[in-house]
This record gives structure tokens, C-alpha cells and sequence, in this order.
């Protein structure tokens, strides 16, 4: 296991990622918003049904181990774009690409603008479908109500005690500014839309989702397009977290399918 690193910005600026040896197709990990990939996938990407090939637990701009420009935007595309660097200055091509959340977003962002990067997506509980900013809300939407200067000169204290101990030991990491931008511009989305990326791409594509939130919206569309759908009982949207060997196991059998 070692850290890497590739410089991914004309300032210079760095993502990071934790690497696990293996001989077999390379294999991706992106956090959702405020995580960090190793914190979140370290247990899956050890579990001996999904170990053996080439892993990397990357961190996106702003997030974990990389480096917090302030002069980025922090958009989705920003970010595939910034990835998709680091994956080429890795000599990563073809990747099966394991995401949550908005990292899931960022996937299938990366799949569309540089494809060669991309074999298939394992998506976990992934932001499709822009949303409106609510103040008060978890998440994305509840940051994104807030006006940068605003977040960033006091509001994330109200995130922090609106999200718990569990969430704020790696959001914490993340610089507030980034913080901002990036829920502001998973809010926001895509055009196309993420959803509409992932019904037309033709990689395998598998979505992973709680079961305990009730149907999935848009779900019948998704399967049309070839989208494999599973819900999945007993968790939260923390899935690899909440359920590990139902993750590890539904994964496995996304990525021999």
C-alpha cells in the first residue's frame, strides 16, 4: 500500500490517492461529499471478494489527502476533468469504477468526458437529478442554502452539528470553501443531467441504493436503459459501511456480470 500523487491543475495543484498492489483490472474508488475514499472503502476494497486487483482510494480536490485550491470551482465536470488527469498521470485506463454519492456523480461525469478512463460504474446511493438548496436540510442541499461567504464565516457550524460526530470526522477534513462549491455544484448538476449520462452510456452500469428508502425515483428508466438496479436491505446510505458483505458480494457480482 502506498499514497500517490499527480499534479492536476495548471497552479500545480495535487489529488491523492491510498493504492493497493494487484495484478488484475484496475479498480477506482470516489467518496461522496465531505469523505474520503479510504476512510470509506478501505474495508470493501480488502474484502477477499473484491481483492487481488490494482485499487486506488482517490480523493477528489478539496477532500482527504489532495489539495484544497481556492481558486477552483469545485464543479462536477471540474472535478471528472481534475480525475481523469490523475487517472492518465497513473497509467490507468479501462477502470471499474466503484462510487458513492456524489463521487457516484463524478463517475458517471467521468464515464461521458473521457471514456477510455471508464470500463463499468458501480454506483452507491448517486446523485442523479439536480435539487433545489433547502435550508435547514442534510446534505448537499442544506449547504448549498447557504451563500459562500456565509458558509464559509460561520455556517459550517451549523453543518457540523446538524451532521453528527460520524460524517464531520472526514468532513471536517475538507476545506470549507471546496466544501461549498462542491455541494453547490452537485445541487446544481449536469446538462445533460447525470441521469440522462448514465440511461446513454453502454457500459455495464450497476445502481445500489437503500432499500428502506422506498422505490427508487426514475428506477423503471434506468432499467430500460440497461441499468442493473439493487436495492439493498438492511442499511443506510453508507451501504459499503452499514451492510460490508452484501456490499462486497452485490459489487463482486457487478463487476463479473
Amino acid at each position: 500500500m502506498s499514497v500517490r500523487d499527480a499534479v492536476v491543475t495548471s497552479e500545480g495543484d495535487r489529488i491523492r490517492w491510498v493504492e493497493l498492489p494487484g495484478s488484475d483490472a484496475p479498480r477506482v474508488h470516489l467518496h461522496g461529499l465531505g469523505a474520503t475514499a479510504p476512510a470509506y472503502f478501505a474495508e470493501a476494497a480488502a474484502h477477499p471478494l473484491l481483492a487481488g486487483h490494482r485499487t486506488l482510494l482517490v480523493d477528489l480536490l478539496g477532500h482527504g489527502l489532495s489539495d484544497r485550491p481556492r481558486g477552483f470551482d469545485y464543479s462536477l465536470e471540474s472535478h471528472a476533468d481534475t480525475l481523469a488527469t490523475a487517472l492518465t498521470e497513473a497509467g490507468v485506463t479501462g477502470a471499474e469504477v466503484i462510487a458513492h454519492s456524489m463521487g457516484g456523480s463524478v463517475a458517471v461525469v467521468l464515464a461521458d468526458r473521457h471514456p477510455e478512463l471508464v470500463s463499468r460504474l458501480v454506483l452507491i446511493d448517486a446523485n442523479l437529478d439536480p435539487v433545489d438548496p433547502v435550508e435547514g436540510a442534510l446534505g448537499s442541499s442544506g449547504i448549498a442554502a447557504y451563500a459562500e461567504a456565509e458558509f464559509v464565516d460561520g455556517g459550517w457550524e451549523e453543518i457540523r452539528d446538524r451532521v453528527g460526530p460520524f460524517w464531520w470526522a472526514t468532513m471536517r477534513l475538507t476545506d470549507r470553501t471546496a466544501l461549498h462549491r462542491s455541494a453547490v455544484g452537485l445541487t446544481r448538476g449536469t446538462v445533460p443531467t447525470m441521469r440522462e449520462l448514465l440511461v446513454r452510456s453502454r457500459i455495464p452500469r450497476t445502481f445500489l441504493y437503500p432499500e428502506a428508502d422506498g422505490p427508487l425515483p426514475g428506477e423503471d428508466g434506468l432499467r430500460e436503459a440497461g441499468v442493473s438496479v439493487v436495492a439493498v436491505a438492511d442499511c443506510g446510505h453508507n451501504i459499503m459501511l452499514d451492510a460490508p458483505e452484501a456490499f462486497a458480494s452485490l459489487v463482486a457480482a457487478a463487476l463479473a456480470a
